[in-house]
């Protein structure tokens, strides 16, 4: 019998007054099996399918979720990872409100499938039962390089391995999983689900390479004279951007990136790490995306007493996905709407002491429909605060493009590709991921990512 709730089968929670102060997982999606059978019951297997319209990498939706309300969840599994080689991750970070849940009918009366939900229950379902392993497979002898080790590289990776080529990942850092391990934090995708990825492309045949800075350990030329057929390129967009403003060289500020890896990659929280981080009494995180959302909630949980999200625009406009801003106001996060930096304040030891801020109101809407913003004018007063991380934004690290003649950018510094191929200027090198769209989400790198290695598999057969 169908499930006609209107409202989704609600996933676990941990209490907001306990989590805000560890990095262990806030939501535990679905804990039983009669719960993800109870949410797939919900759907209504359209025939026209309009979530799968939705999805960038194609997951056959309907078909999956079937399975799973007949409690088939092997078959489930190998229904999502015929085309999703991260559904784990997928199932925790994607967001699917904006995506495949958008366009699914039983969101029109009420809410949508849990499609992000019910993709983790089975993907967690098969790495627990040990049925998410895959083989080894005959080695077709050519040789691709993959440079970064993110959700776009990780894809080309496991897609090009299944079929037979022998991948070699360069990783600049010291642990493989790229913006996964140092972006997002512990507490919104365990480091262990993102370690396993890792381990099932070793076992796939896959040699992952850490430490490696490609541009300066070595070139895209050589890589290409030392035997690889096809270079693909995935760093993703980690030049972090600041406002220009007075004081942004004061003790106490940092970009987000900065702060979150220090966090999340190198636990800089912990008595025993060899990465410092400030002790903070009072934050405030400049943006109101999701990196925002995380360098706030981090603050919080290696504890800072207040933490505000500043943010220049209203809660509406903020790019955040909504579940973030929910958990982030659950956890104590202050948020300042219309609220625009204009000046940072220091103390005699040089440590900021103060923003100073200006209110804002929004105006005419532009021709894309979003209302321009403008200052108040002597609205301006000072946020007592003795740390501010700047997320307003980044690109992609110039490195590469600096050391590889006849690669084409756009102003942005961003690759410039085929749209269907990802191939680039240079021949035999692809990009994907925020390295050619700047900075956006992980479904939309690991679509990218599928691209390239369908490309690239058609490039390397026809080029024997």
């Amino acid at each position: 019998m169908p499930n006609m709730d209107p409202r989704k089968t609600p996933a676990v929670e941990r209490d907001p007054n306990i989590r805000n102060k560890d990095f262990l997982e806030v939501s535990l999606g679905y804990t039983t099996a009669e719960m993800a059978i109870n949410e797939a019951n919900r759907c209504l297997n359209c025939k026209n399918k309009p979530c799968v319209s939705g999805c960038p990498v194609g997951v056959r939706i309907p078909e999956f979720i079937k399975a799973v309300s007949e409690g088939e969840f092997q078959k489930a599994y190998e229904i999502i990872s015929s085309t999703n080689a991260l559904p784990a991750v997928c199932g925790r970070v994607c967001p699917q409100e904006s995506q495949c849940e958008k366009y699914c009918v039983r969101g029109i009366k009420g809410e949508s499938v849990g499609i992000g939900r019910l993709e983790r229950f089975v993907a967690d379902w098969a790495r627990e039962n040990g049925l998410d392993k895959k083989k080894k497979p005959s080695s077709l002898g050519k040789k691709v390089a993959v440079i970064g080790s993110g959700p776009s590289g990780l894809t080309v990776a496991a897609e090009l391995s299944e079929k037979g080529y022998s991948v070699t990942v360069f990783e600049a850092f010291h642990t493989a999983g790229g913006v996964l391990v140092y972006g997002i934090p512990e507490f919104r995708l365990p480091k262990a689900i993102v370690k396993n990825e890792v381990e099932k492309l070793k076992e796939m045949g896959a040699e992952i390479k850490t430490n490696m800075v490609i541009g300066k350990c070595m070139s895209i030329d050589e890589l290409i004279e030392d035997g690889f057929e096809a270079v693909f390129i995935g760093t993703g967009a980690g030049l972090p951007r600041f406002m220009g403003i007075e004081g942004e060289a004061l003790v106490g500020v940092y970009s987000a990136n900065e702060y979150l890896t220090r966090i999340n990659l190198c636990k800089a929280y912990l008595e025993e790490s060899d990465t410092p981080i400030l002790k903070s009494k009072a934050v405030a995180v400049v943006g109101g995306g999701n990196v925002a959302m995380d360098a706030a909630r981090c603050a919080k949980r290696i504890g800072a007493e207040k933490v505000y999200i500043v943010y220049r625009r209203g809660e509406k406009e903020m790019p955040a996905r909504l579940e973030e801003v929910h958990h982030a106001k659950e956890e104590g996060i202050e948020f300042l709407m219309l609220t625009n930096p204009v000046r940072l304040l220091g103390d005699e030891s040089g440590r900021v002491r103060a923003m100073e801020c200006v209110k804002m109101e929004l105006g005419a809407p532009d021709e894309s429909g979003r209302q321009s913003v403008s200052e108040i004018k002597g609205s301006n007063f000072e946020l007592e605060v003795d740390t501010a991380i700047m997320s307003i934004g980044t690109s992609p690290n110039p490195l590469i493009r600096t050391t590889t003649p006849g690669l084409e950018t756009n102003r942005r510094g961003c690759f410039i590709v085929n749209e269907e191929t990802m191939k680039t200027s240079r021949d035999k090198v692809y990009a994907g991921g925020d390295t050619v769209t700047g900075a956006a989400t992980v479904i939309l790198a690991m679509g990218a990512g599928k691209k390239a290695a369908n490309a690239i598999d058609e490039y390397l057969k026809n080029n024997q």
